[in-house]
């Protein structure tokens, strides 16, 4: 007999849509869960399936991929082992190639994965990185905000994970990290230059802190929830296709079968 999982941490337990970070930057700016998401796990507690239940074994096993990339240095495996192990290591040690995490959720009542990929900023990497970016569903761009360059190079690493990736199935955030090393004067400009870039890319912006934690656990709970909710709709509307096709299928089935018929009683 397999061994059950373990239970998902009471603090990976999601009942409401976490809010964003500011209003300003957010693409998703509702109070809520979709209705037709909440429907759709109130029907899987409950036994009723009122939109087919197809959707729901790949929802329940599903792990989304969501791949973490930038700048050499800027606390991507900070923000991740924060999140994940609650742990921030001083010393500093470049990601070779790939790191991998997997986080457990529970969104609506529903068992839901996440798959980190803690991707190599260091040039020599990066062509290793960049064959893991294929199959996200959203991508985590992180940069220093005490670092301007990190920020210039943040649209060139989410054109270089693009690339393998479909733009219109696909969640962006924009991250800064190092939230407790800026001055206050710079951090303003900063988060200003940010939120701009954001809103030209459509990501949604937020400014951490790995060594405090300060915002990191909200932010991974959104990505989660936001991640969920497209991957059920997404889910829902495949089902939806696969039954309107069977529909037409058998539609012209018996449009063939009339005309035999009818062809059969005129000779």
């Amino acid at each position: 007999m397999m061994n059950s999982l373990p239970p998902v941490k009471g603090d990976r337990i999601i009942c409401e849509l976490p809010l964003y970070f500011t209003r300003d930057a957010a693409v998703h700016t509702k109070d809520g869960f979709n209705i037709t998401v909440r429907e759709a796990c109130q029907g899987q507690k409950t036994g009723l399936f009122p939109h087919g239940d197809l959707w729901l074994v790949p929802t329940m096993l599903n792990v989304a991929k969501i791949i973490v990339v930038g700048d050499v240095g800027v606390g991507k495996t900070c923000l991740i082992n924060r999140f994940c192990k609650d742990t921030f290591d001083k010393t500093y040690k470049a990601t070779i190639g790939v790191d991998f995490e997997m986080e457990r959720f529970e969104v609506l009542g529903v068992p839901f994965n996440l798959q980190l990929w803690d991707t190599a900023g260091q040039e020599r990497f990066r062509c290793i990185a960049s064959t893991y970016y294929r199959g996200a569903q959203a991508i985590i761009v992180v940069f220093d905000l005490s670092n301007y360059n990190s920020l210039d190079n943040a649209r060139e690493w989410l054109e270089d994970a693009m690339r393998d990736n479909d733009p219109s199935s696909v969640l962006l955030f924009l991250v800064g990290t190092k939230k407790d090393l800026s001055h206050p004067d710079q951090l303003a400009q900063m988060e200003q230059e940010a939120v701009k870039l954001s809103e030209e890319i459509r990501a949604e912006y937020w400014a951490v802190s790995a060594l405090s934690g300060d915002s990191v656990r909200d932010f991974f709970l959104r990505v989660a929830s936001l991640t969920f909710e497209a991957t059920v709709l997404s889910e829902l509307e495949r089902n939806n296709s696969r039954q309107v096709g069977d529909i037409v299928k058998i539609s012209n089935n018996c449009n063939e079968n009339y005309k035999k018929r009818q062809s059969n009683c005129c000779r």
